[in-house]
């Protein structure tokens, strides 16, 4: 009887061991998809080591290149050309969208406006006037919110949105392109936004440009820009700004004359990190 129990007894040890090994595999298997996830939603706020004399800009010292890469986000274009990207942020409307499709219109430039709800809803004449115009809308989200802090099903929303007012005002049916708000983004929002059909684009050349009570006077912008020149730039400007809409013609003039040729980002045909 003693045999038997002690038996049992080993038995009953061997199954609690048993069930303790699964129960800690499935833990350990927990706490690595759940270190994955928060690896995947790890925000970063956009930066780059900006072109000086001539040389590339640079993303190596972020901590995000492989992200970007990964995900097929656009960074620089063809380094090899001298071609230039220029787009605009319309996060609300300043009265200077205006002069500047004038100027893209003269300079025969094409362009892409990244838009907001906001902006959809309040200045409808305008979008309609960038599309007919020949130029890109791209997605700049409805509410501009920070991408990391809500939901895949709420991002969705976000980009549809947009999307779809787009589409009720203009000829423009698809939307293929997006700035993410605030320049902050994570692994898991430029999945999302790639599985969602767009291509994210950050951008090479910019300034601080998007308060309107710090505008410089149209040389500071101009020689911010220049000054930042070199092949393959996608350049970020805000519609914002009066210095951006005064300076805008030059800029165009003066690149040009240094070989430079603007391209909109449909062809865009080589990505460099």
């Amino acid at each position: 009887m003693c045999a038997t129990i002690k038996t049992e007894g080993v038995e009953i040890i061997l199954k609690l061991h048993r069930r303790c090994a699964a129960l800690l595999a499935a833990c350990l298997l927990l706490f690595s998809w759940c270190g994955e996830a928060a690896a995947a939603d790890h925000p970063y706020h956009y930066g780059f080591k900006r072109s000086k004399n001539g040389n590339l800009p640079s993303i190596n010292e972020e901590g995000f290149k492989d992200i970007l890469q990964k995900n097929e986000a656009i960074f620089l274009g063809d380094t090899s050309r001298k071609e230039l990207y220029l787009t605009f942020d319309n996060g609300y409307e300043n009265g200077y969208t205006a002069k500047i499709l004038d100027v893209l219109q003269e300079k025969k430039v094409p362009a892409i406006f990244f838009v907001t709800g906001h902006y959809v809803r309040d200045e409808p004449e305008l979008v309609k006037r960038m599309v007919a115009e020949g130029h890109l809308v791209g997605n700049h989200s409805w509410s501009h919110p920070d991408m990391t802090r809500v939901s895949n099903e709420k991002l969705k929303e976000e980009m549809d949105r947009v999307k779809n007012a787009v589409a009720e005002l203009t000829p423009q049916k698809e939307m293929q392109y997006l700035r993410p708000p605030r320049g902050i983004f994570s692994d898991r929002t430029l999945q999302v936004c790639r599985q969602l059909g767009y291509t994210s684009v950050f951008w090479s050349i910019a300034y601080k440009d998007w308060d309107p009570k710090e505008q410089r006077g149209w040389k500071y912008a101009y020689d911010k820009v220049m000054g930042q020149l070199h092949p393959g730039a996608v350049i970020l400007l805000h519609s914002v700004s009066r210095d951006n809409a005064e300076a805008l013609g030059k800029i165009i003039d003066d690149a040009r004359s240094q070989g430079y040729e603007f391209k909109s980002l449909n062809q865009l045909q080589v990505k460099n990190y």
